[in-house]
């Protein structure tokens, strides 16, 4: 009892730290879950939304659960997974609802099942002794096919008001009942029963904006407010899950009803969303914002938007770097994938950042598209050398993964090795002249194969997981589960792009992968 006591004591002292925390008795109990860290899961807007959603409910309350940042002192003092406001047993909840982000988080919700106690399959989950296991948040969005095996229900999309449905049914309806149920309603799959795939919901606007219910120190995004002025996008980028035709455009929120929203405590403040600087009002917002005597931060700065103005209030507001996205490393591969951004645009970004005051200007980047050549590198290099003599730049660089529901859906990874030679050149060329923040190649080709797969897909992960994680035992687990990306079938069903990927070959485990 020692041991779980000292870690009951760790999260109560991050609980004595939060404004906002909610605790309401009802008779439907919903864990929500999170796959990451607790500094990583309360810097999600969407998990905390729902986590208000599920308290507005008359019948059902909600817990916070997160993977810990020690999951062997858990298995050491074979403590059970418990839940943030009361310290209960995860087991003993009525739905473990997990809100997965990214393909990689699949492993955390591996050992959070392990830890409440929890067979991993659904399959193994049926004779009702157990909680309802859901999945849900932003992977849903693309490719939640690796989930289906270790979920009873998928919820895809926006769950503001699916979350509403999904707990109506589930608190009324037995299992196999319920299951049936939810198969046949849009938003929601249900692995071997039904239900449209890549069918993404759309929360109704009165839902909107989505807000921190919590703040706390302890979180990516220090003490800070976050609040979305617009849902959605109204840009066609091909690479991206969250462009204009994914869910129907951008939807945006007048300011008045955001800084209503912003409550009194808040005394810094981020605007949340996929194209946020494309808001007509942006100035307008940041403008009262820093004027009340807050600072302000926002998380998509679109360089063709920018003005002086726009980025003088976030200097006020606290800014010290500025950061873009390129998005390709030439302007050829730019204009390929409908990246809307020129060099011009790109350096008036840094011209601005420098005459507003600022230290440093932040590029992300991708390498690796379908097409590329050293050449685009080069260009690269070039152009980011030029940037370096407006302000200092740190330049981050990730290998281009294909997402399914996007317009390069099956394109092939570049490889590890082609991958991790461009990045070669990249630091040799800017040596000295700019800072260069590369991601991993091996695994963004792990995250590509669970984006570009099936349900097999996710089986290997579990035995990747069970066999200790590292990326020798991902490769044997993908090898040995006969995972083939979509490209393979995209291809033989003749639906290959010739114009953005001309040249197509088979996609074999990286030889480099030692």
């Amino acid at each position: 009892m020692e041991g779980r006591y000292s870690l009951i004591e760790r999260v109560r002292s991050l609980l004595a730290d939060e404004v906002g925390t909610l605790h309401k008795a009802a008779p439907y109990r919903v864990a929500l879950c999170y796959p990451s860290p607790y500094h990583v899961g309360m810097s999600s807007l969407g998990y905390q939304a729902i986590y208000r959603e599920i308290h507005t409910h008359p019948g059902a309350t909600a817990e916070r659960v997160f993977l810990p940042d020690d999951v062997e002192a858990f298995q050491r003092t074979r403590t059970p997974l418990f839940t943030w406001e009361s310290q209960a047993d995860v087991a003993d909840f009525d739905m473990l609802a997990f809100s997965v982000a990214y393909e990689l988080e699949l492993s955390g919700l591996f050992s959070m099942l392990e830890m409440a106690k929890l067979p991993l399959l659904a399959e193994e989950r049926r004779d009702g002794r157990y909680p309802l296991v859901v999945g849900g948040g932003p992977l849903t969005f693309s490719n939640p096919d690796p989930l289906e095996p270790f979920v009873d229900v998928l919820v895809q999309g926006e769950a503001e008001d699916l979350i509403h449905i999904l707990i109506d049914a589930a608190a009324s309806m037995e299992r196999e009942a319920l299951l049936a149920h939810l198969a046949r309603i849009p938003g929601f799959r249900v692995p071997g029963r039904g239900g449209a795939r890549y069918h993404v919901a759309k929360a109704t606007d009165s839902r909107l904006p989505a807000r921190s219910q919590i703040v706390t120190p302890h979180t990516e995004l220090r003490s800070m407010f976050l609040i979305e002025p617009e849902r959605g996008c109204s840009r066609g980028c091909h690479y991206c899950v969250m462009r204009r035709t994914t869910n129907g455009g951008m939807r945006t929120v007048p300011p008045e009803r955001i800084l209503s929203l912003i409550p009194d405590h808040a005394r810094r403040v981020g605007l949340v969303g996929a194209a946020v600087t494309d808001h007509p009002r942006i100035v307008e917002l940041l403008r009262t914002i820093v004027e009340s005597g807050r600072e302000v931060g926002v998380s998509s700065l679109r360089a063709d938007r920018l003005t002086q103005e726009l980025v003088d209030q976030l200097r006020r507001g606290g800014a010290t770097n500025l950061t873009v996205a390129a998005d390709g490393p030439s302007q050829r591969l730019r204009d390929m994938v409908d990246r809307k951004h020129s060099e011009e645009q790109i350096v008036r970004a840094a011209t601005f950042a420098r005459t507003a005051g600022m230290k440093q200007l932040k590029v992300y980047n991708v390498v690796g598209l379908p097409t590329e050549e050293d050449a685009d590198i080069d260009e690269l290099i070039r152009f980011t050398a030029e940037l370096s003599r407006i302000l200092p730049v740190a330049l981050g660089v990730a290998p281009f993964v294909a997402k399914r529901n996007t317009p390069l859906d099956g394109a092939p990874f570049t490889g590890i090795r082609e991958v991790e030679g461009r990045l070669e050149r990249l630091r040799k060329g800017l040596r000295g002249r700019a800072e260069v923040r590369p991601t991993s190649a091996r695994w963004a080709w792990v995250e590509y194969m669970l984006a570009q797969c099936g349900p097999e897909a996710g089986l290997a992960a579990m035995d990747a997981w069970k066999a200790g994680g590292s990326f020798a035992a991902w490769k044997r687990a993908f090898a040995a589960r006969e995972c083939e990306p979509y490209l393979a079938r995209r291809v033989e069903d003749g639906r290959r792009n010739p114009v953005l990927w001309p040249t197509v070959p088979r996609v074999a485990p990286p030889a480099s992968a030692a």
